[in-house]
């Protein structure tokens, strides 16, 4: 799998393309409309044809540029958690507050739920793992083939998503990461929604969020 990082917009929101063969997935596609020339000359001096937008959760600076993609490659899917309908909502008063304009929401989309594989093309499948807490509906894409994780913002390089803005939920995205993520293969790597890469052995040993549960009782008798 070959992967390709882009930084969007003012809140240095990555976004990737992930491709194999002539078949592509864009995750996160946090564009500014200045930023999406870039984008699409790379997909044509590869030969690449988006097949879908994975969406890890849908605060706007993930997502901007979501419709006009869409829209752009033939009503392409979008998959999304339900869960985040919420946090599209909350989008138009972080939008208003931030003096973003040229916001849009309204692109069609299609639920997915904790578990489920989408087998987009040869090559790119990728299992829905829900990781609730930064969002109410927020995922990571992962495709075990490959040992690659698009954590959005639920785990970071030395850190996790903040739980401060409405609906978010610190014990939430501790449990998502201890249950759902910590477990995967060591090597796997990470690609998360801002910052550099990481892998699951590096924040198993590194991450300073995840370290009180990995220390032992205090107590002799537990």
């Amino acid at each position: 799998m070959k992967i390709r990082r882009y930084n969007c917009n003012y809140l240095s929101e990555n976004c990737y393309v992930a491709s194999e063969g002539g078949a592509a997935v864009i995750v996160d596609p946090g564009f500014f409309d200045e930023e999406l020339p870039a984008l699409y000359e790379y997909l044509k001096a590869e030969g690449l044809k988006p097949c879908a937008i994975l969406l890890t959760h849908a605060h706007f600076d993930h997502m901007l540029a979501t419709k006009t993609l869409q829209e752009r490659f033939g009503g392409i899917p979008v998959y999304m958690h339900p869960k985040e309908a919420i946090t599209l909502e909350l989008d138009k008063k972080y939008v208003d507050e931030s003096g973003i304009s040229g916001f849009q929401p309204e692109f069609v989309s299609t639920p997915v739920e904790d578990g489920q594989v989408l087998d987009l093309a040869e090559g790119l499948s990728f299992k829905v793992i829900a990781t609730p807490g930064h969002t109410p509906g927020g995922v990571c894409w992962y495709n075990e083939a490959a040992g690659v994780l698009f954590s959005g913002d639920t785990l970071f390089a030395g850190t996790i998503g903040r739980t401060d803005l409405e609906y978010g939920d610190y014990d939430a995205i501790i449990l998502s990461i201890m249950e759902k993520l910590i477990f995967l293969p060591g090597e796997t790597d990470v690609f998360p929604g801002h910052g550099r890469p990481t892998t699951i052995s590096d924040e198993r040993v590194n991450n300073p969020f995840l370290e009180p549960f990995n220390e032992p009782s205090e107590d002799p008798d537990d």
